[in-house]
């Protein structure tokens, strides 16, 4: 089939590397997997950071003209007339005005993966925002979310039976590469970093821009702090404008104790995780961590908090440890446990990678997507048919 791709709050081409970004280009690999023909439809972002000014005015009346354009070049054959609408990402931040016109106007199915519903923001500042992504939610045929969080809050506002998960997904290969290929990764951090591999290497992967990130890193600091005459190093790996604030918070630390590495390319990152014996994060307003994913899949056991859609990646005394969201108490308790218990350590890893291999690799999530549409087409024209 011809799909329609569209990211209202980052394009895949987008320059900024994030997790949203890894995800949509991660969904068109997977559709390309399933045997799609996959176009970014366009690249428009109707994303406002705060809801201040015109901003969402502003959004509206691009979108809505972006939309006029791409329903003209599909009705009039000067552009291939897609068979499904797919957007991912919708929320009272980034709704999606192009992909409901398009795709009504079009007469295709349309299809949303990971939506977030939000009543709180029905009233105040958020208002247009929240109202323009719920009647996108509202005129999808098929909702694929990626937490079981999401799905519960959404569901009240979807078509009956629209409804779908679907695990969160990475290609496991490169990780699993890095994984036989740890101590080679290791040793090489350890010299280009000054290292101790002889300590256990704690390791955090996020951008640091203003928001829950930082408020992350913010709460890690004020966690290690709680252990830090115990022996352990910890790795940063991300930039961004708060860095400075970031690095403050970690002053108090010894020398040696942190390293920050910037960003870092994704070939990268797999030896990065791999090389981790714990990957910490406390994951504040954090969907569900693809970094926690990432790690996951290079062996390396998690410990973050028991929040929306972390469960969903990371199996609690399994794969790694949740904990209560906030409590820097309980975080460095159970850091301090996996660093007192290397069997354990390695348990986890080693289950920590059979779990993304069966539940969460690219080959799954793309058995699941064609599942999926090739139900929604079907139910689509039947409803259609019976009009």
């Amino acid at each position: 089939m011809q799909i329609a791709f569209y990211a209202p709050l980052k394009a895949p081409s987008h320059q900024t590397p994030s997790g949203d970004r890894r995800v949509g280009r991660l969904l068109i690999k997977a559709l390309s997997e399933a045997g799609h023909q996959v176009e970014v439809a366009s690249e428009m972002r109707s994303f406002c950071r705060t809801p201040v000014g015109n901003c969402f005015v502003d959004r509206k009346h691009e979108a809505e003209l972006e939309a006029a354009r791409l329903i003209a070049e599909y009705k009039s054959n000067a552009r291939s007339r897609p068979d499904i609408w797919f957007t991912y990402h919708v929320y009272y931040k980034a709704p999606d005005w192009i992909g409901p016109a398009v795709a009504a106007a079009v007469g295709i199915p349309y299809v949303i993966v990971e939506a977030s519903h939000a009543p709180k923001r029905s009233l105040g500042p958020w208002a247009v925002g929240h109202q323009a992504a719920e009647q996108a939610i509202q005129a999808a045929d098929l909702i694929v979310n990626l937490t079981r969080a999401d799905m519960a809050c959404v569901a009240p506002v979807a078509k009956p039976d629209a409804m779908f998960y679907l695990a969160p997904f990475l290609d496991p290969a490169p990780f699993q590469l890095a994984q036989q290929n740890r101590e080679s990764h290791r040793r090489a951090l350890a010299s280009s970093e000054s290292l101790d591999p002889r300590q256990p290497w704690l390791l955090a992967v996020a951008m640091m821009r203003p928001g829950p990130k930082t408020e992350s890193y913010l709460l890690l600091a004020d966690s290690l702090g709680k252990i830090a005459d115990r022996k352990w190093q910890l790795v940063i790996v991300g930039d961004g404008e708060c860095r400075a604030q970031i690095e403050n918070a970690f002053q108090k630390f010894k020398t040696g104790k942190i390293t920050f590495l910037g960003e870092q390319t994704p070939d990268d990152l797999p030896g990065i995780y791999a090389a981790a014996d714990l990957y910490v994060w406390p994951s504040i307003h954090e969907a569900y961590g693809m970094a926690l994913l990432e790690a996951a899949a290079a062996g390396t056991p998690v410990i973050a908090a028991d929040t929306r859609g972390v469960p969903d990646v990371v199996e609690s005394g399994v794969t790694g440890t949740l904990v209560v969201l906030n409590d820097a108490a309980a975080f460095a308790g159970a850091v301090a446990e996996l660093l007192d218990d290397h069997s354990k350590r390695a348990a986890m890893g080693v289950a920590a990678m059979d779990k993304v291999a069966g539940e969460h690799s690219l080959a799954h999530a793309a058995g699941e997507l064609e599942q999926m549409l090739a139900s929604v087409v079907v139910r689509f024209a039947t409803n259609k048919a019976a009009e």
